[in-house]
């Protein structure tokens, strides 16, 4: 009879995981920032789930080829080195902690409109609160986290339940909406570069699952499977929501709404539907919130395991929560959540949230261009759709570099390089021998 450790998670959680931290705030207001491109925002969103369909493949196969390897870090060391596997996730753990205090400080912006009460409170503390909050949680282990993404996972489909339920309901009982506000800009390859690099943000976390590996049931089956799926029904919901309120609403009115799902609700679901869209959002971020935390404690713990972060924030509590690398993703995440309540650093903050999409990119490369090398050393016999997959996850990269334009780009380089001297010293106390984990 097969043995199962209670301390790791399986598929559902897995999933949950893809789901769960893909689906955040940036989906909420997405249909408004797309706007201004008209159809070319469809075009965008086509563009952008083949893309991260490809990159889920790429994540997938690796993790079949390589159960044993303990995530990204394992699958770019095992194929690339040292360096490139360390500087590929120290980029993507900063822009996990910013993406913390951002999440915190959208989750304590609905929560105030939804509870009045919650104004009178500086929000820095309710951000504060919230984020503290789920580093308790995670501290009670995987699976605690894991149960909790579960939960907030099905209760953030409800608002996109909601809206595709409207769509379909409106085109069957009132066809005519959906051409009565035809967008007067052009397609154009431009303006779909554009919409696709603003949607990728939105699809950030397809690769949620592989990074707890060490952490996963049978990593080698549950990892492709839960990657794969997960990224299906999240492309899935995506394509259904967005073009609800691109097609239903005037553009230049859906471009100034802050709250698009709800402003459609309300227009045609009846008054005060858009406060439940509202509160649902609100769940929706505080289930990425879980997740993001989970996940920023997982791979520092992995760094940590393979010597390339100092050895404490390896150590685990009796549920196996790595207890110093949590406490110390939160303390960063509460930094940037204070910055952006100081009036010198607004902008600062604002302009770092924006680079998070650019930071991500290294991982997805690195992790693509590893597939790649692993059917040069011989796992041809694997499928030719390896090397298929591993030139369309690449090609897409490059191409999400080129529309998010140069800023982002060197400003994510910088972020990579900062991490270096770390790395180096690291390496000189080891004697130039990280450990395998």
């Amino acid at each position: 009879m097969q043995s199962h450790d209670r301390r790791k998670i399986g598929f559902w959680t897995c999933t949950a995981l893809v789901v769960g931290n893909t689906i955040g705030m940036g989906i909420f207001v997405l249909p408004a920032s797309l706007a201004p491109f008209g159809y070319n925002a469809l075009l965008g969103w086509g563009i952008t789930v083949l893309g991260c369909l490809a990159l889920a493949r790429v994540f997938a196969r690796l993790a079949r080829l390589l159960p044993g390897a303990d995530g990204p870090y394992g699958y770019v060391r095992h194929t690339l080195g040292d360096l490139p596997a360390y500087a590929v996730l120290w980029s993507y753990w900063v822009s996990n902690w910013i993406t913390l205090a951002a999440l915190a400080t959208g989750v304590a912006g609905y929560a105030a409109a939804i509870f009045p009460p919650l104004a009178r409170v500086q929000p820095a503390v309710v951000c504060l609160g919230v984020l503290w909050l789920f580093v308790g949680i995670n501290l009670l282990g995987v699976r605690s986290g894991g149960r909790v993404q579960v939960v907030t996972t099905v209760m953030k489909l409800v608002p996109m339940l909601a809206v595709a339920v409207l769509g379909a309901w409106t085109l069957l009982e009132s066809p005519a909406s959906f051409g009565a506000h035809p967008p007067a800009k052009p397609i154009s390859l431009g303006d779909a570069m554009a919409a696709s690099t603003l949607a990728l943000f939105a699809m950030l976390g397809i690769e949620s699952a592989t990074i707890p590996a060490a952490k996963v049931e049978d990593p080698g089956r549950t990892i492709p499977r839960a990657t794969m799926t997960g990224t299906g029904i999240t492309a899935a919901i995506y394509l259904v929501v967005s073009a609800v309120p691109l097609l239903l609403l005037p553009h230049a009115e859906l471009a100034q709404s802050s709250a698009p799902f709800a402003l459609v609700m309300e227009r045609f679901a009846g008054e005060g539907t858009g406060r439940w869209i509202a509160l649902f959002v609100v769940v929706s971020g505080l289930g990425a919130l879980n997740g993001w935390t989970l996940l920023s404690g997982e791979m520092m713990r992995t760094m940590a395991d393979n010597g390339t972060m100092p050895k404490v924030f390896a150590r685990t509590n009796r549920f196996g929560a790595p207890i110093g690398a949590l406490v110390l993703t939160a303390l960063l995440a509460s930094a940037m959540v204070l910055m952006n309540y100081s009036e010198s650093a607004v902008a600062g903050f604002t302009f770092l949230s924006t680079v998070v999409t650019a930071a991500n990119l290294p991982l997805y490369l690195g992790c693509s261009l590893a597939l790649g090398v692993l059917w040069w050393r011989g796992q041809r016999d694997a499928g030719r759709d390896l090397l298929v997959a591993a030139v369309i996850g690449t090609a897409y990269t490059v191409f999400a570099f080129i529309g998010m334009g140069a800023q982002p780009f060197w400003l994510a380089l910088a972020l990579m390089v900062a991490g270096l001297p770390l790395y180096f010293f690291l390496r000189r106390r080891h004697g130039n021998a990280v450990p395998h984990a």
